[in-house]
């Protein structure tokens, strides 16, 4: 034991350096990754390393000698290229989910309950999917990507009878609403009444494949169902559903551990290029 401790106590700083570069460089790719400045990125960087083989193989001092100077410019080059991305990062260190994503979910499940609150006097049928853990990606079909804030000036206009993309079902995380007119799959169940609809159906079928909470508005009626885990529950008050999801997100976020927040917040990250709002 007493020959590897040395090794142990001089190592550790070179794993820590290695750890941190990759992290960096896995969030600088999650980052670039689909922004408008992706391309440029891409062909300036095999320019620079076709640059730099062609320097070292050839012992080209000169043009060796301004590619190091260069790089000194290569961080001023990055804020000209990525500045929208840039600030928005800097907009959501503002609100870092280390310390305040319970307050944010809070917020979020509001948001959820003046949509509903909205939709359901005006029976205007609903179906939207509060992804959790689980990415919905795999479990649903179709649908077209939106990535904007999630209002409810935006909810209502994405299921407004007469918009084009008002069939399917909303897919919603942390705040955003991700894609829309998704096909959710349907449930097998045998035992449910005939009332229960193909929109009720499909909120049944997701929750039963993924951790999702499946919130439904009623076109017939205007009533308000949930559906998790499998279990449906049909014709709930506006109160009964803010409690729920309240106990469902908010107090699962009281409970996340930092490297749970920390992944939101990668995610986040990976989020921060350009959106298509409709």
């Amino acid at each position: 034991m007493n020959q590897f401790w040395p090794l142990i106590e001089h190592g550790w700083r070179p794993a820590v350096e290695v750890l941190i570069l990759a992290v960096g460089i896995y969030s600088a790719f999650l980052f670039v990754r689909g922004t408008r400045g992706a391309p440029v990125v891409t062909g300036f960087l095999a320019l620079l390393l076709t640059l730099t083989i062609v320097t070292r193989v050839l012992d080209l001092k000169v043009l060796n000698v301004l590619l190091n100077q260069f790089f000194g410019v290569l961080a001023i080059a990055v804020v000209v290229i990525f500045q929208p991305e840039l600030r928005r990062i800097l907009a959501e260190l503002g609100n870092l989910p280390l310390f305040n994503t319970a307050r944010e979910q809070r917020e979020y499940v509001e948001e959820i309950i003046q949509t509903v609150d909205r939709l359901a006097p005006s029976k205007i049928g609903a179906l939207i999917a509060l992804e959790q853990n689980q990415h919905l990606a795999e479990a649903v079909e179709g649908g077209i990507i939106v990535e904007c804030e999630l209002t409810p000036d935006m909810m209502e206009t994405i299921f407004f009878p007469n918009n084009a993309i008002h069939d399917g079902g909303v897919i919603v995380r942390d705040g955003r609403i991700l894609k829309a007119a998704c096909i959710f799959p349907l449930t097998q169940r045998q035992d449910l009444p005939k009332s229960v609809g193909t929109r009720h159906r499909a909120a049944i079928g997701l929750s039963e494949e993924t951790d999702a909470v499946c919130v439904v508005v009623s076109e017939e009626s205007g009533a308000i169902s949930y559906a998790h885990r499998g279990a449906f529950v049909k014709g709930v008050t506006i109160e009964d559903l803010r409690a729920y999801l309240t106990s469902v997100i908010v107090r699962k976020a009281e409970s996340r551990h930092w490297w749970q927040r920390a992944r939101i917040f990668l995610t986040r990250i990976q989020t921060a290029g350009p959106r298509i709002d409709i």
